[in-house]
């Protein structure tokens, strides 16, 4: 018998490609399963969603704010219109569970699906679980965390509902190979190489540091930059490589990498840590986010499985000076990447299936 699971959640790149893990690990099932999504009009999740060759179907929703907004009234407007969408989405295809990986999009499908007596399982892939999670669990049956210490942030009344799963990771992440990544990227590999990750939608922070760090890295370093939407430093090179977004090749990329100096995503975190990759933290501030990638970055930096440069400290001459230790210290380097890979042990992706299984 063939059976039919709804995805939900977006906003960026971390909210959907922990989902595609699970999607690959259910399509090794030896029942048919069917899957489509739910996402919103413009995220970034449909045109990655539909490039998996995955329905799509998308509903209004509201940003969920922790401040006092006019727009909190109109958000509240559209996210009641959100759940409207998704019963018709819902009764229509008539799902045997909805998995939800969090942003305030998979709000109202949660929702429509607790309505619709539709079982929920909601996944959030940060230390401190966010405010959709945090929703979505009251309509969930499973709530699963990424971290032991995040399962103790739950109320204690969600008991046994909540599993800590670790982050599901695309298998393609545990095939890198260094080999396919220096073809990628034309590099001979005779020089370290520096990979500085900007996340799916970008970061002009990071961008700048590549400005300001490439005329000091280049004589004894291959840079490789991903950059978002925003323009490149320079034009490619001979110790320069650019991308506005990586996708199939993004394993082998960071297989490559003898350091990385990225955001504090959890999905980010993850991937370079399965890879054992050495990584320097630059997590987004309160002024851009929750503080969840503060969170994020402090719990790796104090089991020395990354270094974290935090707030102000993330400029030019400290960035420098933590890319110069690890390039100089291969052993120290080594440390890091291999303590962060203890850190993200188990296996998620599977864990979850079995979840999945167990309530259709």
């Amino acid at each position: 018998m063939e059976k039919r699971i709804v995805f939900t959640g977006g906003g960026t790149a971390g909210h959907v490609l922990p989902a595609r893990a699970v999607i690959e690990r259910l399509a090794e099932l030896p029942a048919a399963i069917e899957t489509e999504w739910i996402g919103s009009r413009r995220g970034i999740e449909r045109s990655m969603v539909e490039s998996w060759g995955i329905g799509y179907r998308w509903v209004p929703s509201g940003k969920l704010r922790r401040y006092f907004s006019l727009r909190n009234f109109l958000d509240l407007f559209s996210i009641g219109l959100g759940i409207v969408a998704s019963l018709a989405v819902l009764m229509r295809r008539r799902p045997h569970l909805l998995f939800s990986k969090g942003g305030y999009v998979s709000v109202p499908p949660v929702i429509a699906a607790w309505l619709l007596r539709i079982p929920v399982i909601t996944h959030d892939s940060d230390l401190l679980p966010g405010l959709a999670t945090r929703i979505n669990a009251r309509f969930s049956q499973r709530i699963l965390v990424a971290y032991q210490s995040s399962a103790e942030r739950l109320h204690p009344r969600y008991g046994e509902r909540v599993v800590v799963s670790g982050n599901p990771v695309r298998e393609a992440i545990l095939r890198a190979d260094r080999r396919r990544g220096l073809q990628v990227l034309g590099f001979s590999g005779r020089k370290p190489i520096v990979l500085f990750l900007g996340g799916s939608l970008g970061s002009a922070q990071i961008n700048q540091l590549v400005q300001q760090l490439l005329p000091k890295l280049r004589s004894r370093c291959d840079i490789v930059h991903q950059r978002g939407s925003h323009q490149p430093v320079e034009p490619d090179g001979p110790d320069y490589r650019s991308f506005s977004f990586v996708a199939e090749e993004y394993a082998d990329l960071l297989a490559a990498a003898d350091v990385v100096v990225c955001r504090a995503g959890a999905g980010t975190l993850w991937e370079v840590a399965l890879t054992a990759r050495p990584a320097i933290l630059l997590p987004l501030g309160t002024d851009a986010s929750r503080g969840d990638q503060i969170d994020n970055a402090r719990y790796f930096a104090d089991r020395g499985a990354a270094i974290a440069v935090l707030g102000k400290d993330a400029v030019e001459q400290r960035v420098l000076q933590e890319i110069d230790a690890l390039i100089s210290d291969p052993q120290r380097a080594g440390a890091l990447g291999r303590a962060a890979k203890a850190v993200c042990g188990g296996d998620p992706a599977g864990t979850i299936v079995e979840l999945i299984t167990a309530l259709w």
